[in-house]
């Protein structure tokens, strides 16, 4: 199963914002053993956002939407979920209570009644409207709850609200993925060598080694080794027989080979 994440906001992508999504997603996925398969940036349009959603309904894959389930006329991602998956809204008895409930201790705080029929306080409830069918994931910052229709999950934009929702869904709900993507990588410096003269090698490792992939990454002003290509192997199985035979390719070329890197 692949993971994909998708951040929505208009924020992000005019700069007022600053993806920290992204890097964190990463980070608590390799924890896991898991690894981040693809990224979609959305900003907050209905339809982009229904199409963005609807994909990711059918391609199966596991994944994680940041933004937009909030309550304000900016908020459009638990009704394109809907419309996306093709069933009606509606307010999630669970959620609801997890949303009155930090009402009154709202209330309690600031010590005044809890009104339940005020205004602001109905509207409030909009929050815990999902797609039908959907089932939730606790918020340990507030309790507004997010939710999940199948393998797509809905957090928040905050992050002290999004990371631990989506650690709990990783950890709760896919334990048995946990490892399952752990990949490693072997590469080496290449000083002086341009990447059209190596991609033939490149292209016979990965025929030569199937599930290994190949990267290269150039720099041209790397402050310790100036120009150069950093090109190595990855995958889950048959590592080293892969790296032996890109070396052994480099030599044959007569590369001039610089420091070699594990991770």
């Amino acid at each position: 199963m692949n993971i994909g994440l998708i951040i929505i906001g208009d924020e992000i992508l005019s700069g007022k914002r600053e993806d920290k999504h992204l890097p964190k997603v990463i980070t608590l996925l390799g924890a896991r053993g898991l690894a981040l398969a693809w990224a979609r940036y959305v900003g907050d349009d209905r339809e982009r956002i229904t199409a963005t959603l609807r994909e990711a309904f059918a391609g199966g894959d596991l994944v994680f939407s940041c933004g937009g389930i909030g309550a304000t006329p900016d908020d459009h991602t638990r009704q394109s979920a809907a419309a996306a998956c093709g069933v009606p809204l509606e307010l999630h008895p669970q959620a609801r209570a997890l949303i009155v409930e930090r009402m009154q201790d709202v209330a309690r705080e600031q010590g005044q009644p809890f009104e339940p029929d005020r205004a602001d306080n109905v509207h409030r409830l909009n929050m815990g409207v999902f797609p039908q069918g959907a089932s939730i994931i606790p918020n340990p910052y507030n309790k507004i709850p997010g939710f999940s229709v199948g393998h797509v999950h809905f957090v928040p934009g905050f992050p002290v609200m999004a990371w631990p929702m989506i650690e709990w869904v990783l950890d709760r709900r896919y334990p048995e993925l946990h490892g399952r993507q752990t990949q490693s990588e072997r590469s080496v410096i290449v000083f002086g060598a341009m990447e059209a003269a190596l991609t033939p090698l490149m292209e016979e490792i990965e025929r030569r080694h199937p599930g290994i992939k190949v990267f290269s990454l150039p720099s041209v002003d790397h402050p310790q080794y100036g120009r150069h290509i950093e090109l190595g192997v990855k995958g889950l199985d048959g590592l080293a027989a892969a790296y032996a035979d890109l070396k052994a390719g480099l030599q044959h070329l007569g590369a001039d080979i610089g420091p070699e890197m594990v991770r």
